[in-house]
């Protein structure tokens, strides 16, 4: 009974692998990981007519099911972090959003505590370090120079949990700020930029490495001044974000990206505020007030767009239908990508013998109807 109680064979899926996706074919569970061969009396399940992919992995979320990473207690950033977990998410770094600095080293405190008991894979600080020209949804009250040492104190607070800075690398100290986060491993992004062309050129050779929600709180592209799209776009260090929600990107703006920097360097992010999976309404987003009107959150103060209400799922789905991109790309750009930036491949990313058994079964038309963590159901699909 032991073998049965421990092992289990999804079965009959299409699985997308790294080489390429299987028909008919079989992920082996196995305790917590997934395994290359079953005992015979192993617990089969069996997906036919299902997808079985690797679970989703967003490097840039801020929070869901009504509660906030930046401003939550633990037990409302995991209720957070379980509305997301159902839909696809297994992997997931807590996003902030601009604060005073004492503010935001003690949330690193809070939040760095979830990261060692496995909640969350890191953290990622949207702000303070940003152009108040494209501040977007963040208090341009409390913006300011990207200084390293502030830069420091932060990841001091997150005590080594830091997986990334989004920076205008244009401002005085970023491209300090940029050198000392490559150093130390911490990916640089380049965002809510009011940076040239060139200036980004040069913060890429630096070591900026990934465009935070590109398209979105920077310079657009034109033909006499490029700015930082054609430059984070154009060179092959640096992994594009996309915030596939339809409301973020104009399809065309999203295929340009996806083909211009190719599925290998592109990462599906939510972006995600509390009101994901939680429904329209008010809220506040830092110490900014957030209307959410069917499904589309903005400020109430100015109206411009204030991150999603995008979970990964429909951006998967919405990848495939819509976009019409190939499944293999997409779960590239929606799992092994973004496990790679953060450093996280071997154990997850992919369905790999050895890996952790983090996966997402979805129907024929791509709506999610199962989801597993390490090997245990979050949402258990109904079997065939």
């Amino acid at each position: 009974m032991a073998g049965s109680e421990a092992s289990t064979v999804l079965s009959g899926a299409r699985v997308v692998l790294p080489t390429g996706t299987v028909d008919g074919g079989r992920v082996i569970v196995e305790g917590s990981r997934i395994a290359g061969s079953a005992p015979e009396d192993a617990r089969v399940v069996d997906l036919t007519g299902h997808w079985v992919v690797p679970g989703f992995v967003d490097m840039h979320v801020h929070g869901g099911g009504g509660a906030s990473f930046t401003s939550g207690t633990p037990d409302e950033v995991l209720k957070g972090i379980d509305t997301h977990r159902r839909h696809g998410t297994t992997t997931m770094v807590a996003s902030t959003v601009t604060g005073e600095m004492d503010f935001l080293a003690g949330r690193a405190a809070v939040l760095s505590e979830l990261v060692e008991q496995g909640d969350l894979a890191g953290l990622h600080f949207e702000g303070p370090f940003i152009s108040p020209c494209r501040k977007g949804a963040h208090s341009a009250s409390l913006l300011r120079d990207p200084d390293p040492s502030d830069v420091r104190k932060l990841m001091d607070a997150a005590r080594g949990t830091a997986k990334m800075f989004t920076l205008a690398t244009e401002m005085k100290g970023g491209i300090d700020s940029v050198r000392l986060l490559a150093e130390n491993g911490v990916i640089a992004a380049v965002g809510h930029t009011d940076a040239t062309y060139e200036q980004t050129v040069e913060a890429i050779e630096a070591g900026a490495s990934v465009a935070t929600h590109l398209y979105n709180a920077m310079p657009p592209f034109g033909h006499r001044d490029p700015g930082p799209i054609a430059a984070l776009l154009e060179d092959e260090r640096v992994t594009v974000e996309l915030i596939n929600d339809g409301t973020h990107l104009h399809p065309a703006a999203l295929e340009l990206a996806y083909r211009s920097a190719g599925p290998a360097r592109v990462a599906f992010i939510t972006d995600a505020m509390d009101a994901a999976g939680f429904g329209d309404g008010v809220y506040l987003l830092g110490p900014l007030e957030v209307e959410v009107k069917e499904g589309v959150a903005r400020l109430v103060e100015g109206g411009s767009i204030a991150g999603s209400t995008l979970t990964l799922d429909t951006a998967f789905r919405r990848a495939v239908t819509v976009d019409k991109l190939p499944v293999d790309d997409v779960v590239r750009s929606i799992s092994a990508n973004p496990a790679r930036l953060l450093g996280l491949y071997d154990r997850i990313g992919s369905l790999e013998p050895g890996k952790d058994a983090d996966l997402v079964v979805l129907d024929a038309d791509f709506a999610l109807t199962g989801v597993m963590r390490k090997g245990a159901w979050v949402i258990e699909p109904t079997r065939n």
